[in-house]
Protein backbone atom coordinates (compact mmCIF):
# COMPACT_ATOMS: atom_id res chain seq x y z
CA UNK A 1 0.00 0.00 0.00
CA UNK A 2 1.44 3.49 -1.18
CA UNK A 3 2.24 6.56 1.60
CA UNK A 4 -0.54 8.07 0.09
CA UNK A 5 -3.15 5.67 0.15
CA UNK A 6 -2.22 5.14 3.93
CA UNK A 7 -2.76 8.92 4.29
CA UNK A 8 -5.94 8.91 2.76
CA UNK A 9 -7.13 6.13 4.69
CA UNK A 10 -6.33 7.69 8.11
CA UNK A 11 -7.94 11.34 6.63
CA UNK A 12 -11.37 9.12 5.76
CA UNK A 13 -12.03 8.08 9.01
CA UNK A 14 -11.31 11.41 10.56
CA UNK A 15 -13.42 13.11 7.22
CA UNK A 16 -16.40 10.96 8.15
CA UNK A 17 -16.79 12.08 11.55
CA UNK A 18 -16.63 15.63 10.19
CA UNK A 19 -19.21 15.13 8.31
CA UNK A 20 -21.92 13.79 10.65
CA UNK A 21 -20.88 17.16 12.91
CA UNK A 22 -20.65 20.15 10.27
CA UNK A 23 -23.48 21.58 8.10
CA UNK A 24 -22.99 20.30 4.78
CA UNK A 25 -22.10 23.98 3.64
CA UNK A 26 -19.62 24.15 5.86
CA UNK A 27 -18.24 20.64 5.20
CA UNK A 28 -18.38 20.51 1.02
CA UNK A 29 -16.65 24.25 1.38
CA UNK A 30 -13.66 24.12 4.13
CA UNK A 31 -13.42 20.12 4.50
CA UNK A 32 -14.19 18.00 1.08
CA UNK A 33 -11.03 19.76 -0.53
CA UNK A 34 -8.85 19.31 2.00
CA UNK A 35 -5.92 16.72 0.85
CA UNK A 36 -3.67 14.52 3.34
CA UNK A 37 -0.01 14.70 2.48
CA UNK A 38 2.21 13.52 5.20
CA UNK A 39 2.54 12.38 8.63
CA UNK A 40 4.50 14.24 10.88
CA UNK A 41 4.75 12.32 14.27
CA UNK A 42 1.39 11.79 15.48
CA UNK A 43 0.37 14.68 13.24
CA UNK A 44 -1.81 14.44 9.98
CA UNK A 45 -0.53 17.14 7.47
CA UNK A 46 -3.43 18.22 5.25
CA UNK A 47 -2.91 21.29 2.77
CA UNK A 48 -6.01 23.58 1.81
CA UNK A 49 -5.50 25.40 -1.75
CA UNK A 50 -6.25 29.42 -0.28
CA UNK A 51 -4.66 31.32 2.74
CA UNK A 52 -8.61 32.31 3.29
CA UNK A 53 -9.29 28.40 3.38
CA UNK A 54 -7.02 27.81 6.07
CA UNK A 55 -7.58 31.02 8.20
CA UNK A 56 -11.55 30.21 8.27
CA UNK A 57 -10.27 26.41 9.05
CA UNK A 58 -7.94 27.41 11.84
CA UNK A 59 -9.85 30.04 13.56
CA UNK A 60 -13.98 28.53 13.27
CA UNK A 61 -12.89 24.87 12.17
CA UNK A 62 -9.91 23.59 14.56
CA UNK A 63 -11.59 22.17 17.45
CA UNK A 64 -13.98 20.10 15.49
CA UNK A 65 -11.15 18.69 13.85
CA UNK A 66 -9.57 17.87 16.63
CA UNK A 67 -12.20 16.50 18.44
CA UNK A 68 -12.83 14.18 14.89
CA UNK A 69 -9.38 12.96 15.07
CA UNK A 70 -9.38 12.07 19.05
CA UNK A 71 -12.80 10.38 17.76
CA UNK A 72 -11.81 8.71 14.54
CA UNK A 73 -9.45 6.74 17.63
CA UNK A 74 -6.44 6.17 14.45
CA UNK A 75 -3.77 6.69 16.46
CA UNK A 76 -3.78 10.18 15.13
CA UNK A 77 -3.30 13.23 18.02
CA UNK A 78 -3.64 16.66 15.71
CA UNK A 79 -3.09 18.23 12.28
CA UNK A 80 -0.69 20.45 10.45
CA UNK A 81 -2.43 22.79 7.65
CA UNK A 82 -0.42 23.83 4.57
CA UNK A 83 -1.58 25.83 1.76
CA UNK A 84 -0.86 25.04 -1.97
CA UNK A 85 2.67 26.55 -3.19
CA UNK A 86 4.07 27.22 0.43
CA UNK A 87 6.32 25.04 2.11
CA UNK A 88 5.85 26.00 5.47
CA UNK A 89 2.94 25.30 7.70
CA UNK A 90 -0.06 28.02 7.99
CA UNK A 91 -0.55 26.43 11.16
CA UNK A 92 1.36 24.01 13.63
CA UNK A 93 -0.27 23.33 17.14
CA UNK A 94 2.59 24.29 18.93
CA UNK A 95 2.91 27.49 17.10
CA UNK A 96 -0.15 29.27 17.63
CA UNK A 97 0.45 32.91 16.18
CA UNK A 98 -3.07 33.97 15.51
CA UNK A 99 -5.10 36.96 16.49
CA UNK A 100 -7.80 34.92 18.65
CA UNK A 101 -10.37 38.35 18.67
CA UNK A 102 -10.56 38.05 14.79
CA UNK A 103 -12.66 35.27 13.18
CA UNK A 104 -13.03 35.24 9.07
CA UNK A 105 -16.75 36.18 8.27
CA UNK A 106 -19.01 33.38 7.11
CA UNK A 107 -21.78 34.66 4.90
CA UNK A 108 -24.39 33.43 2.25
CA UNK A 109 -21.90 31.95 -0.87
CA UNK A 110 -25.04 32.63 -3.28
CA UNK A 111 -24.80 36.47 -2.40
CA UNK A 112 -22.50 37.34 -5.56
CA UNK A 113 -22.20 40.34 -7.57
CA UNK A 114 -22.39 37.78 -10.52
CA UNK A 115 -25.66 36.66 -8.93
CA UNK A 116 -26.90 39.87 -8.31
CA UNK A 117 -29.36 41.32 -11.29
CA UNK A 118 -28.47 44.97 -11.99
CA UNK A 119 -31.11 47.19 -13.71
CA UNK A 120 -32.18 50.64 -13.83
CA UNK A 121 -33.62 51.10 -10.30
CA UNK A 122 -30.29 49.69 -8.85
CA UNK A 123 -27.67 49.98 -11.08
CA UNK A 124 -26.13 52.92 -9.12
CA UNK A 125 -25.69 51.37 -5.80
CA UNK A 126 -24.83 48.21 -7.76
CA UNK A 127 -21.41 50.02 -9.48
CA UNK A 128 -20.91 51.97 -6.01
CA UNK A 129 -20.50 48.72 -3.83
CA UNK A 130 -18.06 46.97 -6.56
CA UNK A 131 -16.65 50.01 -5.93
CA UNK A 132 -15.61 49.89 -2.72
CA UNK A 133 -15.06 46.07 -3.04
CA UNK A 134 -12.34 46.78 -5.33
CA UNK A 135 -10.89 49.67 -3.55
CA UNK A 136 -11.84 49.37 0.56
CA UNK A 137 -11.36 53.09 2.28
CA UNK A 138 -10.45 54.42 -1.35
CA UNK A 139 -13.55 55.80 -3.00
CA UNK A 140 -16.97 56.22 -0.73
CA UNK A 141 -16.16 56.31 3.00
CA UNK A 142 -18.82 55.73 4.25
CA UNK A 143 -21.18 53.79 1.66
CA UNK A 144 -24.50 53.95 3.23
CA UNK A 145 -27.54 51.87 1.39
CA UNK A 146 -30.99 52.24 2.19
CA UNK A 147 -34.17 51.34 0.97
CA UNK A 148 -36.99 49.27 1.58
CA UNK A 149 -37.01 45.40 2.37
CA UNK A 150 -36.44 42.81 -0.21
CA UNK A 151 -34.67 45.02 -2.66
CA UNK A 152 -31.25 43.51 -2.13
CA UNK A 153 -29.33 45.48 0.36
CA UNK A 154 -28.32 42.62 2.56
CA UNK A 155 -27.08 40.68 -0.78
CA UNK A 156 -25.17 43.97 -2.26
CA UNK A 157 -23.67 43.75 1.24
CA UNK A 158 -22.31 40.16 1.57
CA UNK A 159 -21.63 40.27 -2.16
CA UNK A 160 -18.70 43.02 -0.90
CA UNK A 161 -17.72 40.34 1.68
CA UNK A 162 -17.68 37.47 -0.52
CA UNK A 163 -15.53 39.60 -3.13
CA UNK A 164 -13.01 40.38 -0.61
CA UNK A 165 -12.70 37.44 0.91
CA UNK A 166 -12.12 35.83 -2.83
CA UNK A 167 -9.89 38.37 -3.60
CA UNK A 168 -8.36 40.32 -0.96
CA UNK A 169 -7.94 37.62 1.62
CA UNK A 170 -5.11 39.15 3.58
CA UNK A 171 -7.95 41.90 4.58
CA UNK A 172 -9.73 41.52 8.19
CA UNK A 173 -13.69 41.91 7.02
CA UNK A 174 -16.49 42.09 9.60
CA UNK A 175 -19.86 41.57 8.31
CA UNK A 176 -22.80 41.45 10.98
CA UNK A 177 -25.81 43.06 11.53
CA UNK A 178 -27.15 45.55 13.54
CA UNK A 179 -28.82 43.62 16.03
CA UNK A 180 -26.27 41.67 17.27
CA UNK A 181 -23.47 44.50 17.07
CA UNK A 182 -26.30 45.87 19.94
CA UNK A 183 -26.58 42.80 21.84
CA UNK A 184 -22.64 42.19 22.41
CA UNK A 185 -22.57 45.53 22.89
CA UNK A 186 -24.92 44.93 26.04
CA UNK A 187 -23.01 41.63 26.93
CA UNK A 188 -19.53 43.72 27.14
CA UNK A 189 -21.40 45.99 29.85
CA UNK A 190 -23.68 44.03 31.63
CA UNK A 191 -23.23 40.11 31.55
CA UNK A 192 -21.97 38.25 34.61
CA UNK A 193 -19.02 36.26 35.21
CA UNK A 194 -16.47 38.13 33.65
CA UNK A 195 -14.32 41.97 34.23
CA UNK A 196 -16.62 44.32 32.47
CA UNK A 197 -13.45 46.33 31.62
CA UNK A 198 -11.98 43.47 29.84
CA UNK A 199 -15.18 42.75 27.98
CA UNK A 200 -15.44 46.18 26.54
CA UNK A 201 -11.52 45.93 25.48
CA UNK A 202 -12.28 42.62 23.50
CA UNK A 203 -15.97 44.14 22.74
CA UNK A 204 -14.12 47.56 20.98
CA UNK A 205 -10.76 45.45 19.39
CA UNK A 206 -13.53 43.41 17.55
CA UNK A 207 -14.60 45.81 15.52
CA UNK A 208 -12.35 48.62 15.64
CA UNK A 209 -9.49 46.15 14.12
CA UNK A 210 -10.90 45.27 11.32
CA UNK A 211 -9.76 46.60 7.17
CA UNK A 212 -13.57 46.69 6.39
CA UNK A 213 -16.74 46.66 8.93
CA UNK A 214 -20.18 45.98 7.38
CA UNK A 215 -23.35 46.72 9.03
CA UNK A 216 -26.52 45.53 8.42
CA UNK A 217 -29.77 47.80 9.45
CA UNK A 218 -28.84 50.15 11.24
CA UNK A 219 -32.19 51.40 11.48
CA UNK A 220 -32.24 49.68 14.70
CA UNK A 221 -30.14 52.42 16.46
CA UNK A 222 -32.96 54.56 16.53
CA UNK A 223 -33.55 55.01 20.20
CA UNK A 224 -30.45 53.50 21.40
CA UNK A 225 -27.83 56.13 23.14
CA UNK A 226 -24.82 54.31 24.68
CA UNK A 227 -25.02 52.06 21.68
CA UNK A 228 -24.90 55.06 18.80
CA UNK A 229 -21.89 56.46 21.66
CA UNK A 230 -19.96 53.31 21.07
CA UNK A 231 -20.66 53.53 17.56
CA UNK A 232 -19.43 56.73 17.15
CA UNK A 233 -16.23 55.99 18.79
CA UNK A 234 -15.47 52.85 16.35
CA UNK A 235 -16.41 55.01 13.26
CA UNK A 236 -13.71 57.39 14.02
CA UNK A 237 -11.31 54.81 14.92
CA UNK A 238 -11.71 53.07 11.32
CA UNK A 239 -11.90 56.26 9.69
CA UNK A 240 -8.67 57.42 11.07
CA UNK A 241 -6.90 54.39 9.31
CA UNK A 242 -8.85 54.70 6.06
CA UNK A 243 -10.65 51.57 7.02
CA UNK A 244 -13.67 51.20 5.08
CA UNK A 245 -17.30 51.20 6.52
CA UNK A 246 -20.32 50.08 4.82
CA UNK A 247 -23.40 50.28 6.22
CA UNK A 248 -27.57 49.27 5.26
CA UNK A 249 -30.84 50.92 6.50
CA UNK A 250 -34.34 51.09 5.47
CA UNK A 251 -34.04 54.82 5.60
CA UNK A 252 -31.64 57.71 5.37
CA UNK A 253 -29.76 58.62 8.10
CA UNK A 254 -31.87 61.65 8.71
CA UNK A 255 -35.17 59.34 9.05
CA UNK A 256 -33.71 57.80 11.70
CA UNK A 257 -35.60 58.41 15.12
CA UNK A 258 -33.34 60.26 17.81
CA UNK A 259 -30.02 59.50 16.03
CA UNK A 260 -26.90 61.64 17.32
CA UNK A 261 -26.62 64.29 15.12
CA UNK A 262 -22.16 63.85 15.26
CA UNK A 263 -23.43 59.96 13.91
CA UNK A 264 -26.29 61.46 11.29
CA UNK A 265 -22.97 63.70 10.08
CA UNK A 266 -20.83 60.29 9.74
CA UNK A 267 -23.27 58.37 8.26
CA UNK A 268 -23.75 61.41 5.54
CA UNK A 269 -19.86 61.81 4.72
CA UNK A 270 -19.22 59.40 2.52
CA UNK A 271 -21.98 58.39 -0.18
CA UNK A 272 -25.50 57.56 0.58
CA UNK A 273 -27.28 55.27 -2.40
CA UNK A 274 -30.90 54.55 -2.67
CA UNK A 275 -31.95 51.61 -4.06
CA UNK A 276 -35.20 51.62 -5.96
CA UNK A 277 -37.63 49.10 -6.58
CA UNK A 278 -37.38 46.93 -9.76
CA UNK A 279 -38.82 47.76 -13.03
CA UNK A 280 -40.40 44.94 -14.72
CA UNK A 281 -37.81 44.62 -17.13
CA UNK A 282 -35.41 43.84 -14.10
CA UNK A 283 -38.21 41.96 -12.45
CA UNK A 284 -38.35 39.11 -14.99
CA UNK A 285 -34.59 39.41 -15.48
CA UNK A 286 -34.16 38.75 -11.45
CA UNK A 287 -36.84 35.86 -12.40
CA UNK A 288 -34.62 34.41 -15.09
CA UNK A 289 -31.62 34.35 -12.97
CA UNK A 290 -33.78 32.84 -9.59
CA UNK A 291 -35.14 30.06 -12.44
CA UNK A 292 -31.95 29.31 -13.57
CA UNK A 293 -30.13 28.90 -10.13
CA UNK A 294 -33.05 26.48 -9.23
CA UNK A 295 -32.47 24.41 -13.02
CA UNK A 296 -35.68 25.35 -13.80
CA UNK A 297 -37.25 26.35 -17.39
CA UNK A 298 -40.16 28.61 -16.98
CA UNK A 299 -41.35 30.16 -20.38
CA UNK A 300 -41.32 33.94 -20.96
CA UNK A 301 -45.14 34.15 -20.83
CA UNK A 302 -45.04 32.69 -17.20
CA UNK A 303 -42.07 34.92 -16.56
CA UNK A 304 -43.94 37.84 -17.65
CA UNK A 305 -46.82 37.02 -15.36
CA UNK A 306 -45.26 36.01 -12.33
CA UNK A 307 -43.83 39.58 -12.36
CA UNK A 308 -46.79 41.53 -13.32
CA UNK A 309 -48.68 42.45 -9.53
CA UNK A 310 -45.90 41.15 -7.67
CA UNK A 311 -45.33 44.28 -5.04
CA UNK A 312 -42.14 45.91 -5.10
CA UNK A 313 -39.72 43.64 -3.25
CA UNK A 314 -37.81 41.23 -4.57
CA UNK A 315 -38.50 38.49 -2.02
CA UNK A 316 -42.02 38.52 -2.36
CA UNK A 317 -41.23 37.97 -6.92
CA UNK A 318 -39.20 35.04 -5.33
CA UNK A 319 -41.40 33.18 -3.24
CA UNK A 320 -44.07 33.43 -6.04
CA UNK A 321 -41.66 31.78 -8.38
CA UNK A 322 -41.00 29.26 -5.29
CA UNK A 323 -44.22 28.51 -5.74
CA UNK A 324 -44.82 28.08 -9.21
CA UNK A 325 -41.53 25.57 -9.71
CA UNK A 326 -42.32 23.53 -6.42
CA UNK A 327 -46.13 22.74 -8.15
CA UNK A 328 -43.84 21.50 -11.36
CA UNK A 329 -42.24 19.22 -9.10
CA UNK A 330 -44.68 17.91 -6.85
CA UNK A 331 -46.80 17.53 -10.12
CA UNK A 332 -44.38 16.29 -12.56
CA UNK A 333 -45.36 18.49 -15.27
CA UNK A 334 -43.61 21.40 -16.87
CA UNK A 335 -44.03 24.71 -16.12
CA UNK A 336 -46.75 26.55 -18.02
CA UNK A 337 -49.45 29.11 -17.82
CA UNK A 338 -51.91 27.22 -16.56
CA UNK A 339 -49.73 25.41 -13.91
CA UNK A 340 -48.53 28.87 -12.73
CA UNK A 341 -52.10 30.59 -12.68
CA UNK A 342 -53.10 27.36 -10.60
CA UNK A 343 -50.22 27.52 -8.22
CA UNK A 344 -50.77 31.23 -7.49
CA UNK A 345 -54.43 30.97 -6.71
CA UNK A 346 -54.25 31.58 -3.33
CA UNK A 347 -52.16 34.34 -3.73
CA UNK A 348 -54.26 36.75 -4.10
CA UNK A 349 -55.91 36.01 -0.38
CA UNK A 350 -52.46 34.72 1.18
CA UNK A 351 -52.56 38.44 3.11
CA UNK A 352 -53.78 36.53 6.36
CA UNK A 353 -53.26 37.76 9.99
CA UNK A 354 -49.50 37.95 11.17
CA UNK A 355 -47.63 34.97 11.31
CA UNK A 356 -45.63 35.00 14.36
CA UNK A 357 -42.51 32.84 14.83
CA UNK A 358 -44.56 30.65 18.12
CA UNK A 359 -46.76 30.03 15.48
CA UNK A 360 -44.78 28.67 12.44
CA UNK A 361 -42.58 26.65 16.08
CA UNK A 362 -46.06 24.97 17.12
CA UNK A 363 -46.99 23.85 13.66
CA UNK A 364 -43.74 22.38 13.48
CA UNK A 365 -43.99 20.61 16.85
CA UNK A 366 -47.08 19.41 15.87
CA UNK A 367 -46.66 17.71 12.26
CA UNK A 368 -43.61 16.12 13.57
CA UNK A 369 -44.98 15.52 16.83
CA UNK A 370 -41.95 16.44 19.39
CA UNK A 371 -41.70 18.78 21.86
CA UNK A 372 -40.49 22.36 21.90
CA UNK A 373 -37.91 21.92 24.09
CA UNK A 374 -36.28 19.30 21.85
CA UNK A 375 -36.91 21.46 18.86
CA UNK A 376 -34.94 24.34 19.97
CA UNK A 377 -32.29 22.49 21.58
CA UNK A 378 -28.52 21.47 20.76
CA UNK A 379 -29.56 17.79 20.25
CA UNK A 380 -27.86 16.43 17.01
CA UNK A 381 -30.54 13.55 16.22
CA UNK A 382 -31.84 13.52 12.53
CA UNK A 383 -35.17 13.45 14.00
CA UNK A 384 -34.71 16.73 15.49
CA UNK A 385 -32.28 18.51 13.31
CA UNK A 386 -34.09 18.15 10.05
CA UNK A 387 -37.62 19.59 11.45
CA UNK A 388 -35.29 22.28 12.94
CA UNK A 389 -34.22 23.63 9.40
CA UNK A 390 -37.55 23.33 7.83
CA UNK A 391 -38.83 25.74 11.17
CA UNK A 392 -35.75 27.94 10.31
CA UNK A 393 -36.39 28.07 6.20
CA UNK A 394 -40.42 28.38 6.74
CA UNK A 395 -39.68 31.29 9.10
CA UNK A 396 -37.51 33.16 6.07
CA UNK A 397 -39.99 32.32 3.83
CA UNK A 398 -42.87 33.48 5.77
CA UNK A 399 -41.82 36.38 8.09
CA UNK A 400 -40.51 39.43 7.16
CA UNK A 401 -37.47 39.56 10.27
CA UNK A 402 -33.91 39.96 9.94
CA UNK A 403 -31.91 36.32 10.38
CA UNK A 404 -30.56 37.39 13.45
CA UNK A 405 -34.14 37.48 15.18
CA UNK A 406 -34.68 34.06 13.65
CA UNK A 407 -31.79 32.92 15.05
CA UNK A 408 -33.22 34.24 18.54
CA UNK A 409 -36.55 32.58 18.29
CA UNK A 410 -35.00 29.41 17.27
CA UNK A 411 -33.29 29.34 20.79
CA UNK A 412 -30.53 31.42 20.55
CA UNK A 413 -28.70 30.55 17.31
CA UNK A 414 -26.12 32.27 14.76
CA UNK A 415 -27.42 33.75 11.67
CA UNK A 416 -25.11 31.34 9.88
CA UNK A 417 -26.83 28.53 11.33
CA UNK A 418 -29.93 30.19 9.85
CA UNK A 419 -28.49 30.68 6.30
CA UNK A 420 -27.68 26.95 6.37
CA UNK A 421 -30.67 25.90 7.30
CA UNK A 422 -32.35 27.46 4.12
CA UNK A 423 -29.70 26.44 2.13
CA UNK A 424 -30.03 22.94 3.09
CA UNK A 425 -34.11 22.82 2.54
CA UNK A 426 -34.11 24.87 -0.51
CA UNK A 427 -32.04 22.29 -2.02
CA UNK A 428 -33.93 19.21 -0.42
CA UNK A 429 -36.89 20.59 -1.49
CA UNK A 430 -35.55 20.18 -5.31
CA UNK A 431 -34.56 16.74 -5.09
CA UNK A 432 -36.77 15.07 -2.41
CA UNK A 433 -40.46 14.67 -3.30
CA UNK A 434 -41.48 13.84 0.47
CA UNK A 435 -39.42 16.84 1.84
CA UNK A 436 -40.83 19.55 -0.82
CA UNK A 437 -44.45 18.23 0.21
CA UNK A 438 -44.03 18.12 4.16
CA UNK A 439 -42.78 21.75 3.95
CA UNK A 440 -46.00 22.48 1.61
CA UNK A 441 -48.38 20.91 3.89
CA UNK A 442 -46.45 22.39 6.84
CA UNK A 443 -46.99 26.23 5.34
CA UNK A 444 -50.43 25.45 4.16
CA UNK A 445 -51.09 24.67 7.86
CA UNK A 446 -49.81 27.53 9.29
CA UNK A 447 -51.33 30.06 6.89
CA UNK A 448 -54.59 27.96 7.11
CA UNK A 449 -54.60 28.70 11.30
Amino acid sequence: MSENNQYEILWKAIRENLEQTLAHITYTTYISGLKPVDIDGTRIVLKTDTEFFAKTIVHQLKDKIKAAITKADTGITDFVLMVEGSDEPYYRPDEEEFDEDYTPVAVDPRFTFESFVAGKSNEFVFAAAQSVAKNPGAVFNPLYIYGASGLGKTHLLQSIVNYLNLHKPSLRVLYTACEKFINEFIDSIYLKGGNSRDLQAKFRNRYRNVDVLLIDDVQFLANKQAVQEELFHTFNALQAENKQVVLTSDVPPKEIATLEERLRTRFEGGLIADIQPPDTETKIAILKQKAFERKAIVPPDVLEFLARDSGTDVRTLEGRLTKVVFASKLHEQPVTMELAMTALREAVSEEHETVTADKIIGSICFFYKISRENLLGKSKKKELVQPRQICAYLMCEIMNIPLVSIGEALGGRDHTTVIHSREKITNLIKVNDRIAKEVEDIRNMILKQ
